[in-house]
């Protein structure tokens, strides 16, 4: 018993010298510091949310409040007209020489849009088919003012138009880069839908470089689509407004939305800012389009045939095979062939057609351009001096050719001969918003050989002959594959 006492004695002291040992000594401890890797930490953020400012979310207030004091109430105003309709199933001789038709009363209408300052001394972007027919143009700016408008100039092919208003230190949208933009980048969508007040909507870029055939409608050929898709919400009134970054720079003008219903459904598609900032400064310099082409037929992976993706292996490449090189055309004089393949234009990548077109929308006749390219696998580097529709570098004036809303083509040698005439142009395309389309039943295909008993040689005959003064032209010609002569009457304003 003795013996267990002792033990439990020593322990008991052991444990109290150690104690007082230790209490002693701990005080004079430094603790060593962990230290951090500055650049690692700079890098790495826990996971969870944090509201604060530097939290990873994109603030929109500032671009909000900038972009909408900048985006303007456009309203229209149409006269009421006497309007002359032709039924389809007439004859155009007796229609158009006898009076044929029903006659009647079109009444006033009025419509609306949105539009975008794009400089402090009122000049104004919007769609064309907001002013497009307008007798009369109103702008309600953020502040309630109004003024009347003039159309300075508009383009069906890009469905634009740029407006003027006499007024001073306006706010302005400054324009920023489309081609900087990235998939799934926040944007917001600022207009006046459905008649209410200054109204935004936030989204995501969800897709680019689409092509969904609206414009075709209008100008067939000639159309350039290559929007940018966003999820914004954009309604009916929301056409001509502003589509802004983070920052609040412009990168497109809103145009269209896919619904099955006519309102908004999840897609809306706005044009590139690129392509606004080069169409505005052409309708402010020249009071038109200086339309750039390149002249080539062409197949991209969009809109090809299972056929033609096997035959020119359009799955294996990323890049535009050119089925087509238009005589004394830009790309035949640069040296492009059929059966290459287009790579690249100004160095940005082009994999389709809408892609190409854009670059191509960016420039005007008599700029160069360098074309990347593939022939039989090997790449290529080649300059184009881009012409305008004429076959030259001119400036091309205000055309009367262009309010006749066809697609012209001069014929090549063998297809004259094959037709057995000596000179004629080629009604290629007729847009439903034309002199042609409205006022004679004209069909695609046909061949003009004359106009007021003159002979058509070329599309440059064609304007001579629609600037001569005259307000009433005879169109004379033929339709491959039919016999005899037809002839349309037609009135410019």
């Amino acid at each position: 018993m003795k013996k267990i006492l002792s033990i439990v004695l020593v322990a008991f002291l052991t444990s109290i010298s150690t104690y007082v040992i230790a209490r002693k000594y701990l005080n004079t401890i430094v603790p060593v510091p962990v230290v951090q890797n500055e650049e690692a930490s700079k890098d790495v953020q826990f996971a969870s949310y944090s509201p604060e400012p530097d939290g990873g979310y994109v603030n929109l207030e500032d671009a909000a409040e900038k972009s909408s004091r900048a985006v303007v109430h456009i309203k229209t105003e149409t006269k009421a007209r006497a309007v002359q309709y032709r039924s389809p199933f007439g004859d155009d001789f007796f229609d158009q020489f006898f009076g044929g038709g029903q006659r009647f009363y079109q009444q006033l209408q009025q419509s609306s849009g949105s539009g975008v300052i794009i400089s402090a001394d009122g000049y104004i972007v919007t769609n064309n088919h907001v002013v497009d027919g307008a007798d009369q143009v109103n702008v309600v700016l953020n502040n309630k003012k109004t003024y009347t408008a003039k159309v300075i100039g508009n383009d069906a092919s890009t469905d634009l138009a740029l407006l003027k208003i006499n007024e001073n230190n306006l706010p302005f949208i400054a324009f920023g880069n489309s081609d900087e933009v990235k998939l799934g980048q926040w944007v917001l969508a600022v207009g006046y839908p459905l008649t209410l007040e200054t109204t935004v909507t936030a989204g995501i870029v969800s897709a680019k470089y689409r092509n969904i055939g609206i414009n075709q409608s209008k100008s067939g050929n000639n159309a350039i689509e290559s929007f940018i898709q966003t999820d914004a919400a954009v309604n009916p009134g929301n056409s001509g407004g502003a589509l802004v970054n983070s920052k609040g720079e412009l990168i497109g003008i809103n145009s269209a939305i896919a619904s099955p219903t006519g309102s908004y459904a999840g897609y809306s598609f706005a044009i590139p800012s690129n392509i606004v900032k080069k169409i505005s400064a052409d309708m402010m310099k020249f009071g038109n389009v200086q339309r750039a082409f390149l002249g080539v037929g062409y197949i991209d992976i969009k809109n090809a045939t299972a056929e033609q993706i096997s035959a020119y292996g359009l799955d294996k490449i990323d890049g535009i095979y050119v089925n087509q090189v238009y005589e004394r055309s830009s790309a035949e004089d640069a040296g492009i062939k059929t059966g290459d393949i287009l790579t690249k234009i100004n160095n940005v990548q082009v994999k389709t057609g809408p892609q190409m077109m854009e670059q191509i929308a960016l420039s005007r006749p008599g700029d160069e351009i360098s074309i990347t390219f593939l022939r039989n696998g090997k790449p290529y580097v080649t300059t184009a001096k881009l012409k305008n529709s004429l076959g030259n570098t001119d400036v091309v004036k205000a055309s009367k050719t262009e309010k006749l809303g066809a697609t012209l083509r001069e014929l090549k040698k063998n297809e004259l001969q094959q037709l057995g005439i000596s000179g004629g142009v080629l009604v290629s395309d007729i847009q439903s918003n034309g002199l042609i389309a409205k006022q004679t039943r004209m069909k695609k295909s046909f061949v003009i050989t004359q106009i007021n008993e003159k002979d058509i040689q070329s599309a440059v005959d064609i304007e001579k002959i629609l600037s001569s003064g005259e307000k009433e032209f005879q169109f004379g010609g033929i339709y491959p594959n039919y016999r005899g002569v037809y002839y349309y009457m037609l009135q410019l304003d």
